[in-house]
């Protein structure tokens, strides 16, 4: 063996002559490639090893907590226990949250002045298996909007552990008559109850199917002409296409579908400066923009009548 770990070797030749010949001894494969292993782990493992050392104080204790818990909610899975352990302690995700810390400590009610706290935290539903980061904050803001006076509502978490709700309340607007019943309802047009208030009785005052929901419409229509507001006694929805306002009086007043607004402001102007309810009328009728309908009461039609024979007879024509 020469220093460049050559062996020397001699070839057997049918030449009388002796050859010489290098030939270089290798390793076998296996060492080759444990080595090569090697050298890949001392480049690639030492600066992660770096990189672990590195990590705040509790992050391997954290990992080992994970996969403790992971470990035993694979073996609920396989044991076919995961039922019964949603049952007692409520979903895994949710059992693990609170198990970290993120639990449902605190709950924040705003905004109430009619409504009672219990009463809508029962509403809410938010039980005790709940965690606040798998709180489904959407799906509690529909239940407390089923509540009729609850009409806007907010839900805000704030880790770890609290929550807030907030919430703008459906407060008795008007009074809306169907089939006989009185019930308040909100803006939006929603029954809050029956009217057992009469507290309530100054409320506006709709009748008739689809009132309700355009409630809106009808308070702004009075709110349009201040002078005819405080005369009107009741809005009566015919045909769920447009309105008839009763007044105090028992006067009647057709409005049409379209430009009711504009309609009420003539029926301002004939209160106003014709004095129309002061005269022997029981309605009038503004449905046609280019003509107003008027009905006498029925003394004044007869009144009416008797003249009308009375102007025929002197002219001498048919009675």
């Amino acid at each position: 063996m020469d220093g460049s770990r050559r062996d020397l070797r001699s070839l057997r030749a049918q030449s009388p002559y002796a050859q010489v010949s290098f030939v270089y001894r290798s390793d076998p494969l296996i060492y080759r490639f444990f080595g090569f292993l090697t050298s890949v782990m001392r480049r690639f493992l030492a600066p992660l090893l770096a990189g672990f050392a590195r990590l705040p104080k509790g992050v391997g204790s954290s990992l080992t907590v994970a996969l403790f818990i992971g470990t035993v909610i694979f073996g609920l899975y396989r044991g076919g226990h995961l039922d019964a352990f949603a049952q007692a302690y409520g979903e895994p995700r949710s059992a693990i949250a609170r198990f970290l810390g993120f639990d449902i400590r605190s709950v924040t009610l705003s905004g109430l002045s009619m409504l009672d706290e219990k009463e809508v935290l029962a509403a809410a539903a938010i039980g005790p298996d709940e965690s606040l980061p798998f709180l489904d904050a959407e799906a509690v803001r529909a239940r407390l909007l089923a509540m009729p006076m609850i009409r806007e509502v907010a839900v805000r978490k704030f880790y770890p552990n609290a929550l807030s709700i907030g919430i703008v309340e459906n407060k008795p607007y008007a009074i809306w008559q169907m089939n006989g019943d009185l019930s308040v309802i909100g803006v939006d047009g929603r029954v809050i109850g029956p009217l057992e208030d009469e507290a309530f009785a100054q409320l506006p005052h709709v009748v008739g199917e689809g009132a309700a929901s355009h409630i809106g419409e009808y308070v702004a229509l009075l709110d349009g002409q201040p002078e005819v507001k405080p005369l009107v006694r009741a809005g009566i929805r015919v045909g769920d296409r447009r309105w008839t306002l009763k007044l105090n009086n028992g006067f009647d007043v057709f409005l049409p579908e379209v430009e009711a607004d504009k309609a009420l402001q003539r029926f301002a102007f004939m209160v106003r400066d014709n004095k129309i309810l002061d005269r022997d009328i029981i309605s009038v009728d503004l449905r046609q923009p280019d003509r107003v309908t008027l009905r006498l009461t029925e003394a004044a039609a007869n009144t009416r009548a008797e003249l009308l024979k009375a102007r025929a007879k002197a002219k001498g024509g048919p009675v």
